[in-house]
């Protein structure tokens, strides 16, 4: 999803309460102390390479050092460069200053709450997309649920999330969206 696509979501989901949410939440992720201690980790069965890529981006365009992301990975292989070879054992030293942002669409493996919880319980802060899983929910300082049929999807939501995290300006007013929506609906201006 590019920024126009974002954008576009963004004016759609105007007034509902999820730029508002996906807002806390990215304002909650930029709070990480240092650079490397915005630890991100998903399921066994789906890694957040997305979003860590893009979070990545928002720390390098926007100039924030403490976005830049480490992604955790259930079994890196041996042979993989030291950025993709960052297993769940980083977790086991996870302290104050540092936030486990979990992703999880489904309910969250038994292993991965047990290591949230130890996160929580060192002094990390715990931050969640997930997908209407009450324990996830239970262990984390703030999470944002994605119902499966809800207006946003889950990947959705991450951009959301990682767009926000990045945002250094100030927010559009009224005027500023109306005069960006004119420009989408009366095209580009032709000059003879």
């Amino acid at each position: 999803m590019d920024s126009g696509s974002v954008g576009l979501l963004r004016e759609l989901l105007d007034g509902t309460g999820w730029l508002e949410r996906t807002r806390e939440l990215a304002l909650a992720l930029r709070a990480t102390r240092s650079p490397g201690g915005l630890l991100v980790v998903g399921t066994p069965d789906d890694e957040p390479w997305h979003v860590t890529a893009h979070l990545a981006d928002e720390a390098e365009f926007a100039g924030l050092p403490q976005l830049t992301p480490t992604l955790v990975r259930w079994a890196p292989p041996p042979g993989a460069p030291p950025h993709l070879r960052v297993g769940l054992d980083r977790l086991e030293r996870t302290g104050r200053g540092e936030t486990l942002f979990v992703l999880s669409e489904r309910h969250a493996p038994v292993p991965l709450l047990e290591r949230v919880d130890d996160a929580r319980r060192t002094g990390a802060t715990i931050l969640a997309i997930e997908g209407g899983d009450p324990e996830l929910a239970g262990l984390a300082h703030d999470a944002i649920a994605v119902p499966r049929e809800g207006p946003v999807t889950f990947d959705g939501a991450q951009h959301l999330v990682s767009a926000a995290a990045g945002e250094t300006g100030r927010r559009p007013g009224l005027r500023d969206r109306l005069a960006r929506l004119l420009d989408k609906v009366s095209g580009p201006q032709v000059t003879d």
